[in-house]
């Protein structure tokens, strides 16, 4: 830390900067002594209220954010919508306990990378921060039904013009919508709807018997196939063509 309580940007390759953000000390506090007794994970501080996240964030430039979204002065959402805004290369991870479908949309919307429950298992919750760090998106599987349920409602899936001012955002609302120019394989068919369903690359390692390694090379390959760019463009694929 600097002599002015700064915290320097890290170089490459060093430790996951992390700022854990609740309104609950208990909570604060546990989630940071978790975290920080993990390999290459560096908790650089606590924010009480969205206000102080965002200024903090400033301060410390955190990879990851794991952001509540009930707290006073300032919500979750405006926190995470401030601080994508002003930090690109920062993700937010939400960690709540509210699963109301407008809060979900409205973090998702403010640029909230992952969206997680509060009683997710600790491993979890270590796995979803990693995985944000790396770029990619994860939603609990009660989440990711939310959002497959939502865009089911959109424009060509018979629903009407009220979809649209809930939905995701554009950007992840358009989403690959042309057939593969290569026919998924039924291997690469599970594998798809165990993304679409929320499930980490684990899970799914566990649930079709193959290392997680090549649940891995599989997931690469569909993504190609589906001209997707994250895993929540192919569970919007999923949901699109009714898998």
């Amino acid at each position: 830390m600097t002599a002015d309580g700064d915290i320097p940007a890290a170089p490459a390759g060093a430790a996951l900067r992390l700022l854990i953000v609740d309104d609950q000390p208990l909570i604060r506090r546990g989630l940071s002594l978790m975290l920080a007794a993990e390999p290459g994970i560096d908790v650089v501080g606590q924010a009480a209220d969205g206000q102080e996240a965002i200024d903090r964030a400033q301060q410390w430039l955190p990879d990851v954010v794991l952001m509540d979204l009930q707290m006073p002065r300032v919500s979750g959402v405006v926190a995470t919508r401030e601080i994508t805004a002003r930090l690109p290369a920062t993700r937010v991870v939400v960690l709540t306990t509210f699963d109301d479908d407008e809060l979900v949309f409205e973090a998702i919307r403010a640029g909230a990378h992952a969206y997680l429950l509060k009683d997710a298992t600790e491993d979890q919750v270590l796995d979803t921060v990693r995985a944000a760090h790396r770029g990619e998106p994860r939603l609990s599987p009660s989440i990711a039904r939310k959002v497959m349920d939502r865009l089911r409602q959109l424009p060509g899936s018979g629903a009407g013009e009220t979809a649209v001012s809930s939905a995701p955002p554009a950007s992840a609302a358009a989403g690959p919508a042309r057939a593969p120019a290569e026919p998924l394989t039924d291997k690469e068919a599970r594998i798809l709807d165990l993304i679409a369903q929320g499930r980490s690359n684990k899970q799914i390692a566990a649930a079709v018997f193959l290392a997680e390694g090549t649940v891995k090379n599989y997931v690469s390959r569909i993504m190609d196939k589906l001209h997707a760019e994250s895993r929540l463009d192919l569970a919007m694929w999923a949901a699109r063509r009714g898998r």
